[in-house]
């Protein structure tokens, strides 16, 4: 077990419908502008912005799209300011949850999460009694069906990733934030295709659910990502594979 919850394994999945609806493109771009605004346009530079591109790419959001929100970004044309703020937690089975949000009005942002929590048979946490069960961590996947674990494994810790491990259909590499980066690199140049390659909130044990517990926190997961201003959810849960089935993650 590498920690992970069983939600960084599916949300990926779900990912790709919510951006044939555009509602990946829309978070997209906000974290293109954000991190274009925190730390300038050039991607070179900004290993932040380089991060949301390279997303953006992968998600076949066109360059024009890309390209206008680093202007937003940078001030070069005219955008919605965005502010972060991340919010606390607990779902079914008392599972801990972090909520990344990017918003421009946070009055509505918090009053909405907090409806989609408490219908869901969740409630929200005081700030820093959730955050402290997770590291933060880059995280690289990989499809398992076309590597060699072996090799893998070999080239991502020469280049400083320290762990990899089988997730399903995934390998997913762990790094530090810092080396994050240092490895894409290095499975760029080897010719290794990423699935995704992120900053992530990595648990750092999780919790067994399932049954009704695990329907109704699917539920909450959903709907927390589902909300506009809602950029990224972690949580600290593993349920057995079956479960899914009951519910629909389209």
């Amino acid at each position: 077990m590498s920690g992970h919850s069983k939600w960084h394994s599916i949300r990926h999945k779900k990912a790709a419908v919510d951006a044939k609806r555009g509602r990946m493109f829309t978070k997209l771009i906000r974290e293109i502008s954000t991190a274009a605004r925190i730390g300038g346009g050039d991607i070179n530079s900004n290993p932040r912005l380089r991060t949301a591109v390279t997303a953006a790419k992968a998600s076949n959001m066109p360059a024009d799209n890309i390209d206008r929100a680093i202007k937003k970004g940078t001030g070069e044309l005219p955008g919605v300011t965005y502010e972060e703020a991340t919010y606390e937690a607990y779902g079914p089975g008392g599972v801990a949850i972090l909520i990344e949000t990017l918003s421009d009005n946070k009055n509505r942002t918090i009053a909405e999460i907090r409806h989609i929590v408490n219908k869901h048979a969740g409630n929200m946490a005081e700030a820093g009694s959730v955050s402290w069960m997770f590291d933060s961590k880059g995280v690289i996947q990989v499809d398992a069906a076309t590597h060699n674990e072996d090799e893998l494994l070999e080239l991502a810790l020469e280049s400083g990733a320290e762990d990899l491990v089988r997730e399903g259909e995934y390998f997913e590499i762990t790094t530090a934030p810092g080396d994050l980066e240092a490895v894409k690199e290095a499975l760029e140049t080897a010719e290794i295709e990423m699935i995704s390659a992120e900053f992530a909130q990595v648990p750092k044990s999780v919790v067994q659910i399932a049954g009704k517990e695990a329907s109704q926190l699917l539920r909450l997961m959903n709907g927390i990502e589902d909300q506009e201003d809602v950029q990224k959810v972690w949580a600290n849960f593993d349920i057995p594979d079956e479960e899914l089935d009951s519910v629909d993650l389209s």
